[in-house]
């Protein structure tokens, strides 16, 4: 478990309490004793506008192969959540390292780090 893998797993809802099953991108290593770790959501509804912290996701393209993803869906990178580890329900793949370059890169970005 480390970042850049994706795993299945419970993301909260942004406007509403709950929490949903989706593919979720490990942006951190397991921290503390609670044992939680930073996610960022991965969905398959496109935007009708990419956002400067959204990466597109090709599964049928060289780079993306490795994320083991059905469909092109987007790396939203803004949408960060801090999640315990148990709500991860499984592995599904993970990023190139030239894709994980990339979503650092981004987050840095964003974050100006």
């Amino acid at each position: 478990m480390t970042p850049g893998d994706i795993f299945l797993g419970q993301f909260p809802f942004g406007d509403v309490a709950g929490m949903k099953l989706r593919p979720v991108l490990l942006v951190s290593d397991v921290v503390g004793p609670a044992s939680e770790v930073l996610v960022a959501s991965i969905s398959s509804v496109l935007p009708a506008a990419m956002l400067s912290t959204d990466i597109l996701l090709n599964p049928s393209h060289e780079r993306d192969r490795s994320t083991n993803l059905k469909v092109i869906s987007v790396l939203r990178l803004h949408k960060l959540a801090t999640i315990h580890k148990s709500s991860l329900v499984r592995r599904l793949g993970e990023l190139s390292p030239e894709g994980l370059d990339n979503a650092r890169s981004y987050l840095r970005r964003w974050l100006r780090l």
